[in-house]
């Protein structure tokens, strides 16, 4: 069974940190950092989701393309209203821990707007 959040009202941050933590399986007893965990969490109104303004306008995601000037830079502002999911998706991976386990366990955030 699916751990369901509403993502309504809440702060991009603080519901990042919370899922990362689920993730990992640190809410339970049984916590043991080499196993994935079984939890599936599923997010719903994540375009209700609350980001400051003035984070909108400052924070940049900055990537590379591989050829020569193909530097690439997108505002928040600008992938939150194309692809809400992608900026919570992209906040939880940052704070999972960087080992062979992280992509296993992105795998089980489910998002729905």
């Amino acid at each position: 069974m699916p751990i369901k959040i509403d993502a309504k009202n809440k702060t991009l941050g603080r519901l990042a940190s919370e899922i990362a933590k689920i993730l990992q399986g640190k809410h339970r007893p049984d916590y043991d950092s080499r196993k994935v965990g079984d939890e599936v969490i599923e997010v719903y109104n994540i375009s209700e989701m609350k980001i400051y303004p003035k984070k909108l306008e400052k924070k940049f995601y900055v990537w590379h393309t591989g050829h020569p000037g193909g530097l690439r830079k997108k505002s928040l502002k600008e992938l939150f209203e194309k692809k809400p999911e992608e900026v919570l998706k992209r906040a939880v991976w940052g704070m999972l821990p960087k080992n062979k386990l992280r992509k296993k366990r992105i795998k089980r955030l489910k998002i729905k707007k």
